[in-house]
């Protein structure tokens, strides 16, 4: 039950956590079921809480495993398995493109409006100097 990998690992880890805390229960069951009996087989009993006691080991071994792992990842200190501070920078980069694309519109449509007013401009210009048409 390592704690150690991506979070494909993780997740993994905990499922099996979880198989064993079903099957640390079902051993309890069986060894309450056999001592509820009239005349409870002592081997039977004891194979039941022997496999419930180290089910429960197991399982406080990959808990602590699991939480020895969010310990340090929740700390801020960079650590190997852990993906967060990439992800941010990402989604930061992102964000910093849309904004620079943003920009980037907002420049070229005054570029466009200032080559328009100076054709207009222009345009203008050479009605108002045009010379007046000669009689021929």
């Amino acid at each position: 039950m390592a704690a150690t990998g991506g979070p494909r690992d993780k997740i993994v880890s905990l499922d099996r956590i979880e198989s064993s805390i079903f099957a640390a229960i079902n051993s309890a069951g069986h060894a309450i079921q056999e001592l509820s009996k009239d005349k409870p087989v002592s081997k039977q009993t004891e194979q039941h809480t022997t496999a419930f006691l180290k089910t429960l080991q197991d399982i406080e071994t990959g808990l602590s495993q699991q939480i020895n792992y969010l310990t340090q990842v929740s700390t801020g200190q960079p650590h190997e398995g852990s993906c967060y501070a990439a992800q941010k920078d990402l989604q930061m980069a992102f964000h910093r493109i849309e904004h620079v694309k943003s920009r980037l519109t907002e420049l070229d449509k005054l570029k466009n409006e200032h080559l328009h007013l100076r054709q207009a401009q222009a345009q203008g210009m050479i009605r108002s100097y045009s010379l007046p048409e000669q009689p021929h």
